[in-house]
């Protein structure tokens, strides 16, 4: 029986992993929204995201967290305060190889400061495509912008790694 029901919220641009880290945490088949990218100018995968994704996640001690993946693309971004409502947490996911990923961070973060009040975190992705990229950019940019977010090296293949972003909102809200 589950004792409490969490969710959180995965956000950023196409091609940043959302749909890979709701894959590599849900504990069941991932309900999925992907239909055939057609806009290769942005970016160059075969599919996208056009409503949602949705898994579920199942702590030993009963607690159920709903993994809830917005739309990349801006056009569907009047969905994402529809889905960030009453969510614990948003973790912004950024794909480091991207042409601008601070700029990506920043435009998410804006985004979400104008629809969501609570915790939000950022997850870094495809480091390992643009290693000369130094990770601290992020951070730079944070502490430039006054801001105070964790931010995390990820691979949304990895079950550790993205749990390590999930483990992290729940530790925030423990804390109070």
């Amino acid at each position: 029986m589950i004792m409490q029901r969490l969710k959180i919220v995965f956000s950023g641009p196409m091609g940043a992993g959302k749909t890979q880290a709701i894959a590599s945490l849900s504990d069941i088949p991932v309900v999925s929204t992907e239909v055939k990218n057609t806009d290769l100018d942005a970016h160059t995968k075969a599919l996208t995201t056009v409503g949602m994704d949705y898994g579920e996640l199942t702590f030993d001690d009963a607690t159920g967290i709903g993994l809830y993946g917005t739309p990349g693309q801006e056009r569907f971004d009047f969905i994402w305060p529809i889905l960030a409502q009453g969510a614990l947490g948003v973790i912004i996911l950024i794909d480091h190889s991207a042409a601008d990923p601070v700029q990506d961070m920043a435009n998410y973060l804006e985004k979400f400061d104008k629809i969501y009040q609570g915790r939000v975190i950022v997850g870094v992705s495809q480091i390992d495509k643009k290693p000369e990229r130094e990770f601290d950019i992020y951070r730079q940019w944070l502490q430039d912008n006054e801001r105070i977010l964790p931010v995390f090296p990820v691979d949304m293949r990895k079950k550790d790694d993205v749990l390590l972003l999930v483990e992290t909102i729940i530790t925030s809200l423990e804390q109070g």
